[in-house]
């Protein structure tokens, strides 16, 4: 019989470590490290960029930057998550809840991102006349805070037997287990995604016709287009061009997301194996690493930015004053 390998050796209430292939398992290490590595990297030049360059300080960017923050997170939980790969659990019960707290709390405060993004893009297409009144950057800056402070907050009251004693819902030493009750899981579930993707849903329909008029009428050669009535207003394709970008990232972050969520209270025995199971978890993550593309793709500034940052010119005087746009 092949011996039964385990996860600490020394311990008979040990986990036992699942059986795979060597080149299996260091195809994986490296996938995975490689995912995180660049999802750190993109996402921390996003952050530079906008905290440094004095022309990106504005609402929307400092939206962009909240959500670039919890993408770099996800990109140093992705090294702790490599761990689980041969089935243990190395570092503790402590390391265990602190990496599901920082686990739920960028992800719920990347839907609660996405949700502001959606309403800002909202207002500044469909009511441009008053955005800038409106949308503020103080008002931004509350509301991003809000967002993580609510995300902590939930966390702890849904996870707070689990912050009593860590490792209690563990079977074994080796493994890293967060138990949440199944009412507990239909409430997160509404609220942190049936909730905000309606919300974003129904204002980027919203803001998809208005752009779509506004793109018509700038064809047309009308500098003006009527909104909210008799009102009018200038047409900004710099605007309607932000909104198409953000649509592509709150797009791409529901297809990400979504087969994560769906599954989330079913019975995953059944409707998934092993390796199934693992390409959904690895999308809800990889969304993370394809926001920043989504901006070198779409944003000049942000290819101009890293440029800058890349050539160390960043530590010139005066760089926060660079022309980036």
């Amino acid at each position: 019989m092949e011996e039964t390998e385990l996860c600490f050796p020394q311990l008979n209430t040990s986990c036992v470590k699942p059986k795979r292939p060597l080149s299996d398992t260091v195809l994986i290490y490296m996938i995975l490290s490689f995912i995180s590595l660049l999802t750190a990297a993109l996402n921390l030049l996003v952050i530079i960029s906008i905290s440094h360059f004095k022309q990106l300080h504005t609402p929307t960017n400092s939206l962009i930057l909240s959500l670039a923050v919890s993408d770099f997170f996800v990109g140093f939980l992705l090294l702790f998550q490599s761990m689980l790969i041969d089935g243990c659990w190395y570092i503790g019960d402590f390391m265990c809840v602190l990496c599901w707290c920082i686990d739920y709390i960028i992800t719920f405060s990347a839907v609660g991102n996405m949700t502001l993004i959606s309403i800002d893009r909202y207002v500044a297409i469909c009511d441009p006349l008053h955005y800038s009144i409106r949308v503020t950057q103080k008002r931004v800056q509350v509301c991003v805070c809000l967002c993580w402070i609510c995300s902590l907050f939930c966390f702890i009251v849904f996870f707070k037997d689990n912050l009593k004693q860590p490792g209690q819902y563990n079977s074994c030493v080796g493994e890293c287990v967060i138990m949440v009750s199944l009412s507990e899981q239909v409430v997160g579930f509404f609220i942190y995604f049936i909730l905000p993707i309606t919300v974003i849903v129904v204002l980027y329909m919203r803001v998809f016709v208005v752009a779509v008029s506004q793109a018509r009428a700038m064809r047309s050669h009308i500098t003006t287009v009527t909104v909210q009535g008799s009102r009018k207003v200038t047409a900004k394709k710099s605007e309607v061009k932000a909104a198409r970008t953000l649509g592509v990232v709150v797009g791409v972050f529901i297809i990400c997301f979504c087969p994560y969520y769906c599954v989330s209270l079913a019975d995953q025995e059944n409707l998934f194996n092993a390796s199934s199971a693992a390409y959904v978890i690895c999308l809800y993550y990889f969304n993370s690493c394809l926001n920043p593309l989504i901006y070198a793709s779409f944003y000049p500034w942000f290819r101009k930015c890293t440029k800058v940052i890349v050539t160390l010119q960043i530590l010139k005087s005066g760089s926060s004053d660079t022309n980036i746009l």
